[in-house]
């Protein structure tokens, strides 16, 4: 029984053409499933934008934040040497958002580094350890968690008192459990890992097993968390400064400047969309870094899979 011959196309033969696949002019981060290089870029030049703006504006030939001038009170914006308007003592907003931006990026970055290194050291130490130390230390993280850390925080601040140290140091010290459990979770996976099972059958220490393999594996993941626990950390510092718990009074702080713009906001909105803005752009940058450090996580973690 023969098969029929298959013969090849030739010049008389029509092929069917087939259309070349729609390419997209833009793809936004590189990736299919959201953040990736662009993602990352735009945040980190946000942040840099961001912690440029508070280091030169001392520099800059701006008004005093604290000088108060009650003949120019409410000042809209565009009034010749106020960009931005004047508040209801007659301070430049302008200045104020610029001054009140090395408070609030420096209790949030205070607070951040604080609590993600307090969150590594109690959640691997927790993962580490096989003894009663890991049962407190889990118990430990899971009755951090179940506070809640603004309530805990307000309860701190309103005993040590205000200024930029306390208010760095109660936030610090109230977010990391957050860290901790992810932390935990990671630290459990690492520790059946091939590389760390055959440094600690050979006898190598757990200080420097957890130096030279752990902690270098829990760098994409810490660096994930620190960026979303400084937006945590902004938005918690201008919420309490807004009520009044935070800064000192009078302090150019974002959250003082919201604070005293609620009696004006129908009568000068600027006071408020400033500040506002600021703190959107601050949160808006971290966020942005977080989620392009997750995506470069990510697809890392599928090129070492594949």
């Amino acid at each position: 029984m023969s098969t029929p011959a298959i013969t090849p196309a030739g010049p008389d033969v029509e092929t069917p053409e087939v259309a070349p696949a729609p390419r997209r002019m833009f793809r936004f981060g590189g990736a299919r499933r959201g953040g990736g290089p662009v993602t990352l870029g735009i945040g980190v030049a946000l942040a840099l934008g961001l912690v440029t703006v508070a280091l030169v504006a001392p520099l800059l030939n701006l008004a005093d934040p604290m000088q108060t001038d009650l003949t120019r009170r409410l000042n809209p914006p565009g009034t010749p040497g106020h960009l931005l308007g004047t508040d209801q003592l007659g301070r430049d907003v302008l200045s104020r958002v610029l001054a009140g931006a090395r408070w609030s990026l420096g209790i949030g970055s205070t607070a951040m580094l604080l609590g993600v290194t307090i969150g590594v050291s109690l959640g691997v130490a927790a993962a580490w350890s096989r003894s009663w130390l890991r049962t407190v230390l889990t118990r430990a993280i899971d009755i951090g968690i179940s506070f809640p850390y603004l309530v805990t925080a307000i309860t701190v601040v309103a005993v040590v008192g205000r200024g930029f140290w306390a208010l760095a140091l109660t936030l610090g010290l109230v977010c990391w459990p957050p860290v901790a459990r992810v932390v935990y979770a990671e630290t459990l996976g690492l520790r059946e890992r091939e590389y760390v099972l055959a440094a600690r059958l050979m006898g190598v220490r757990a200080v420097s097993t957890v130096a030279n393999h752990v902690l270098p594996a829990l760098r994409p993941t810490v660096q994930v968390m620190a960026a979303f626990t400084f937006a945590e950390m902004m938005i918690s510092e201008s919420g309490l400064s807004f009520l009044g718990l935070g800064a000192p009074l009078g302090e150019p702080t974002w959250g003082n400047a919201l604070s005293e713009s609620r009696s004006y906001l129908a009568t000068a909105p600027w006071m408020m969309l400033a500040p506002a803005g600021a703190i959107v752009i601050a949160v808006l940058a971290a966020n942005l870094i977080g989620d392009g450090l997750t995506a470069r996580s990510r697809r890392r973690g599928e090129r070492l899979g594949s």
